[in-house]
């Protein structure tokens, strides 16, 4: 199963908006607290080394985030809607507070928590580069790439869509599931919704799902919420209480859910679950890998056992992290960012003739 390569972000208009498939029921538009029609940006203490918008939204973490400016996104953390953005010329990271259920505190408190903001980036990527010179070559041209913690199940969802997938369908289904939560607002001509809960999702069926365009992975779904409801504690806890899990026993876990495999479980672990050195592996994380970490096995087939030994070959160069070195090696894949990298030194450029001459064989 390959894992969804975002294409380099588009520049979207003012009043641009992805058609949704109208929500099962109709929404209540509840009042929220509301910050005034006249934005008020504020600076969230973290600095473009330490997060980049570009490398880190439109990346295939998360599916729930719009591009709404130039260097801006905009999306919903739990009850609160928010948007951020980086200006030319500005070392920081700003934000925007459009509505929140409960406090502008609460909401700046949520933010920081789902930006991972207490992991430094500059102090991984030293210890990466002390560890692979060629790592340090690519993060100088791509600070501020994070690795998000987002909700628990709002990922599940998500990567529960993106099973042999692609962006578009993938974006409009995670829609369609946002839908049917609590309406927040709009930015820029997209609407926002508070992720629904397991109790709002066990409402919807099967059928209404594969109406809206799910296909197969309508049973998955509504499957893996059935589960989850089943468990003693409830579902929204017994994921939670995964993050205190080690990687392995967490992974197990998760692949007793419908629709979920090593590749999607590794994804929700590393995403969501405090699991930072989960390594979500496919055929592009598998490419990064034969050329630069187990060379011997080019040319092999992947398989799941091949998987587990990448997904070695990663920690053993990177350390407990190893998740967050694997998602900039990534990213440095994207067609948006292999341009940048084309000043890099000569030992890259020699594997891109080599990639070169590889596409030309086939």
């Amino acid at each position: 199963m390959k894992r969804p390569r975002p294409p380099s972000p588009p520049s979207i208009s003012a009043t641009a908006k992805p058609p949704l498939s109208p929500p099962l029921t109709p929404i209540l538009k509840q009042k929220l607290h509301r910050t005034g029609t006249t934005p008020n940006w504020l600076p969230l203490k973290l600095t473009q080394t330490e997060l980049t918008l570009p490398l880190t939204f439109p990346t295939g973490q998360t599916f729930r985030w719009k591009q709404t400016g130039p260097v801006q996104y905009s999306g919903s953390i739990g009850p609160h809607l928010v948007s951020l953005r980086q200006r030319p010329g500005d070392d920081t990271v700003s934000y925007c507070l459009h509505c929140s259920k409960t406090s502008p505190r609460a909401a700046e408190l949520a933010l920081l928590d789902f930006l991972n903001a207490e992991i430094s980036l500059a102090e991984l990527w030293s210890d990466f580069e002390m560890k692979d010179p060629r790592f340090g070559e690519v993060a100088r041209h791509l600070r501020g790439a994070r690795v998000l913690r987002q909700d628990p199940l709002e990922c599940l969802i998500q990567f529960l869509c993106s099973s042999n997938n692609n962006i578009g369908r993938i974006t409009k289904m995670v829609d369609f599931v946002s839908s049917l939560g609590l309406y927040l607002g709009e930015v820029e001509g997209f609407e926002f919704h508070q992720f629904p809960s397991l109790e709002r999702l066990s409402r919807v069926s099967e059928d209404e799902l594969r109406k809206a365009g799910f296909g197969y992975r309508a049973k998955y779904i509504t499957g893996t919420v059935s589960a989850l409801q089943s468990k003693p504690r409830g579902g929204d806890e017994w994921l939670l209480s995964l993050r205190k899990l080690e990687l392995q026993d967490a992974i197990a876990a998760l692949c007793t859910l419908p629709g979920v495999g090593p590749k999607v479980a590794a994804c929700i672990a590393l995403f969501s679950l405090d699991q930072h050195s989960a390594i979500p592996v496919d055929t592009h994380v598998w490419q990064i890998a034969t050329r630069y970490l187990v060379p011997d096995l080019a040319g092999a087939k992947l398989t799941h056992k091949l998987c587990s030994r990448v997904a070695e070959a990663f920690v053993s160069k990177y350390g407990e992290y190893a998740g967050w070195a694997q998602t900039l090696l990534f990213i440095a894949e994207l067609p948006a960012q292999k341009a940048l990298l084309q000043t890099l030194s000569q030992p890259i450029k020699r594997d891109k003739t080599a990639e070169r001459k590889k596409v030309m064989k086939l």
